[in-house]
């Protein structure tokens, strides 16, 4: 396994968890899959849509989303928005990655505790 597959792997595993709350935040504001795809990848998180259709559906079943259909168009969207259960369990998300973030910058500064 080269260098780059190696690197390939590790970001893989990084974005990996850092989608859940990159969704959680850009579905404050209701959007359908299509469109979410291409916001996430506008800031940086490039999603395929065979990893984040599952992941919303996963994110509805456990009451992170809810989800409704609109049909006012030609072709129904299924439009997804994040919970209030969402909101809290995004709250916590993002206080453990800024704690990780501080952990990360401090081993990078040498900082001893």
């Amino acid at each position: 396994m080269g260098n780059d597959d190696i690197l390939r792997t590790h970001l893989q595993e990084l974005r990996r968890g850092t989608v859940v709350v990159a969704s959680l935040i850009a579905l404050r504001r209701p959007d359908y899959g299509y469109a979410l795809l291409q916001r996430l990848a506008a800031y940086g998180f490039p999603v395929d849509a065979n990893t984040l259709y599952p992941l919303l559906r996963r994110l509805e079943e456990q009451g992170l989303l809810t989800s409704e259909w609109n049909t006012d168009e030609s072709r129904p969207r299924k439009f997804y928005r994040t919970s209030e259960q969402g909101e809290s369990v995004l709250t916590r998300l993002l206080d453990d990655l800024a704690a990780v973030q501080t952990a990360v910058t401090g081993l990078i500064e040498g900082v001893d505790r």
